[in-house]
């Protein structure tokens, strides 16, 4: 499975931001597909996560209600819509592969990051 991320840039604080994250390879469809961030000085930590198949999400509580995962199917890709984004969003955001989790051992396919950055 090969992951590419890519939308990262600069915004302003409660603008919005879109990152996508084209998948290729044999039985993509069957991962869950999710994406994690890594802020400076902090490790990386879960965002959202959704099936390809019936599209059933997960998000961390610190990004409810503001960031919304979509999928692709035709197109193979997986989207994340930011909204009202703050300060405290700018990180390197990871697209990944894997399990219904929130836990990074749980996908096993990792894009590389796109950065984002939220300016006050």
């Amino acid at each position: 499975v090969q992951l590419q991320a890519s939308g990262g840039g600069l915004v302003q604080a409660g603008g919005p931001l879109s990152l996508s994250c084209a998948a290729s390879g044999r039985s993509v469809s069957t991962y869950v597909m999710g994406w994690f961030r890594r802020a400076p000085g902090k490790e990386r930590e879960f965002v959202a996560s959704i099936t390809w198949r019936g599209g059933s999400t997960m998000y961390a509580d610190s990004v409810k209600g503001r960031f919304t995962i979509s999928r692709d199917n035709a197109k193979n890709t997986v989207n994340l819509r930011m909204d009202r984004m703050k300060p405290e969003d700018t990180a390197a955001y990871y697209c990944a592969a894997g399990t219904w989790s929130q836990r990074q051992d749980g996908y096993p396919y990792w894009g590389q990051g796109t950065q984002v950055t939220v300016s006050s």
